[in-house]
């Protein structure tokens, strides 16, 4: 039983400190990347990302929104992706 407990409590402090030691090292991070390096970085890892002018900023705005769920993205990069394919767009 105690080797359970033992076990139990390393693996919450190490999800923990990996929590905190992500969380410390993205801020930085998005604090410099663009919408299109998110874009690049995100939107592949799941269908083949189409071109910003495949649909219309309404359009980029509602599926960026259905990503905040399905690829949980960030707010942050969500808003950053949806601006870079509005601004791609040129419309």
């Amino acid at each position: 039983m105690k080797v359970k407990k033992t076990f139990a409590a390393i693996a919450l402090a190490g999800m923990a400190s990996s929590f905190f030691l992500l969380n410390s090292c993205s801020a930085p991070r998005m604090a410099t990347v663009t919408g299109a390096q998110l874009w690049g970085e995100n939107c592949v890892r799941c269908h083949n990302a189409p071109p910003p002018t495949d649909f219309t900023d309404d359009q980029w705005e509602a599926a960026g929104t259905h990503m905040l769920l399905i690829g949980r993205l960030t707010v942050e990069e969500r808003d950053k992706i949806v601006e870079f394919l509005q601004l791609a767009n040129g419309r």
